[in-house]
């Protein structure tokens, strides 16, 4: 009895000392993170700042449709010019009040935890490090506003929900897969935020593309950030939403909606080119002068639903617009799952429909926007912008950037028509690298024509 007894206490003397061990391994390891080599511009991560963004539907991207499979693609993304890759929800997705058969990928069930659909959290773990050995950045999706409608939680801690008028966790808005998060909890506040670290320190990914971010508190962004980034000071945190009070919360980049809702208007003639700068403009008084902008011309959401861009930038029309969300100010350019190829179809959200990968039509196209970015300070977030007068404004949209001696000049038409180029600014005159055509042009005062939505880069 005596014996078992102090084999007992043995046994939990051990337990105490393993959990104590683990704490401080874990202390340690978030130390060695929190003291790395930082390397901030703007406040922002310095691998940023002339850095771009991959949408990755793993879904929808093979056949498969598995981490496994991805993984094949990588050389083809890193050949390209791609940086950072953006993975939609890796979580497993609810099976009450589930969409369609394969459910939303944003009706999350558990938030620690990989969907069985795309493979193993071993087989996570492997890809991100792969990605990183190819030099990627990796962040994933996080739902912080909700859960899906099975979610532990709901039965573990049923006051981390908000409750509607039947006193049950309530449905936000339409999406009645799903339920909503009560921000008033401070244990609920917590636990999200120990769930974001989870996937920090377990599988070592770079920042979080934060999905209903203008739906949760600006407070409780100030202390998650500021908490993420105790564990891994480079992370990149991408908001979407449309709220200047995002910045100063702590999140690097947010959605410039309104200027990718004129420009399709753009596209569709319904606006002048220079209809533009009155977003411009606002983004310059609204936000904060650091504050940098995803731009892009499709995404999952536009895709899906609002079939972007393959209709609302079809064919030709889709090309200075891209050249545009790519060499933009304050800008970090996006690039969706399939605009490579170009696949011209949207892509389901809750049913399986893969993309048809086979000519990488545009490939060449990003990879000289992206490797320009990439090379040339000019096209940093940060450089500077000058609209200059190339001709009719409700047509031609053109603008220099400049940073560290170098200038990139951009001439865009932003119509169907062909328009006439006139350069006056003598600053601009000489002989630049034409980017698209790989060799010097003479470029001086005098007229020349651009064709229907043509565009040109200059680089000095």
């Amino acid at each position: 009895m005596l014996r078992h007894f102090n084999q007992s206490r043995v046994l939990l003397l051990l337990a105490v000392i393993t959990l104590a061990s683990c704490k401080l391994m874990s202390k340690d390891e978030e130390k060695k993170n929190s003291s790395a080599d930082i390397k901030l511009i703007d406040s922002h991560p310095a691998w940023i700042m002339q850095g771009n963004v991959y949408e990755v539907n793993v879904r929808q991207y093979t056949p498969e449709g598995t981490f496994k499979a991805f993984e094949q693609h990588l050389d083809r993304l890193k050949e390209m010019g791609v940086q950072t890759l953006w993975f939609m929800p890796i979580n497993p997705i609810g099976k009450v009040d589930r969409k369609g058969v394969m459910g939303s990928y944003y009706a999350v069930s558990d938030y620690t935890a990989i969907n069985p659909e795309f493979g193993t959290m071993d087989e996570w773990k492997a890809l991100v490090k792969t990605a990183h050995e190819k030099g990627f950045k990796v962040i994933i999706d996080w739902v912080p506003n909700h859960t899906s409608a099975d979610h532990i939680w709901l039965t573990t801690h049923p006051d981390f929900f908000v409750k509607d008028s039947a006193g049950k966790a309530a449905v936000p808005f339409d999406w009645t897969d799903t339920r909503q998060l009560d921000y008033k909890n401070n244990a609920m506040r917590d636990s999200m935020i120990a769930a974001m670290k989870f996937w920090l320190t377990e599988t070592k990914i770079d920042g979080f593309r934060c999905d209903v971010a203008w739906n949760v508190p600006g407070d409780f962004w100030t202390k998650c950030i500021s908490d993420l980034k105790k564990v891994n000071g480079n992370i990149f945190m991408l908001a979407e939403a449309d709220k200047p009070y995002l910045h100063p919360s702590g999140f690097d980049a947010t959605y410039p909606w309104e200027m990718f809702h004129m420009m399709v208007k753009v596209a569709k003639g319904q606006r002048p080119a220079f209809a533009l700068d009155s977003i411009k403009n606002r983004f310059d008084t609204l936000y904060p002068k650091n504050g940098l902008l995803l731009y892009f011309t499709s995404n999952h959401d536009e895709n899906s639903w609002n079939k972007a861009d393959y209709a609302t930038m079809p064919g030709a029309i889709h090309a200075p617009f891209a050249v545009f969300t790519q060499t933009m100010y304050n800008s970090v350019p996006l690039i969706y799952s399939s605009q490579e190829e170009p696949f011209l179809d949207s892509l389901s959200f809750f049913y399986k429909d893969t993309i048809p990968f086979k000519n990488f039509a545009r490939a060449k196209f990003y990879k000289t926007l992206l490797e320009l970015r990439k090379n040339n300070p000019a096209l940093a977030a940060n450089a500077s912008f000058r609209k200059v007068n190339a001709g009719d404004d409700k047509a031609l949209y053109a603008f220099v950037r400049e940073a560290g001696g170098r200038k990139v000049f951009v001439i865009l038409n932003l119509s169907a028509k062909e328009q006439t180029v006139k350069v006056t600014d003598g600053s601009l005159h000489g002989e630049p690298y034409n980017v698209f055509m790989g060799a010097k042009e003479p470029l001086k005062d005098s007229e020349w024509k651009i064709e229907p939505w043509g565009y040109v880069v200059y680089e000095y």
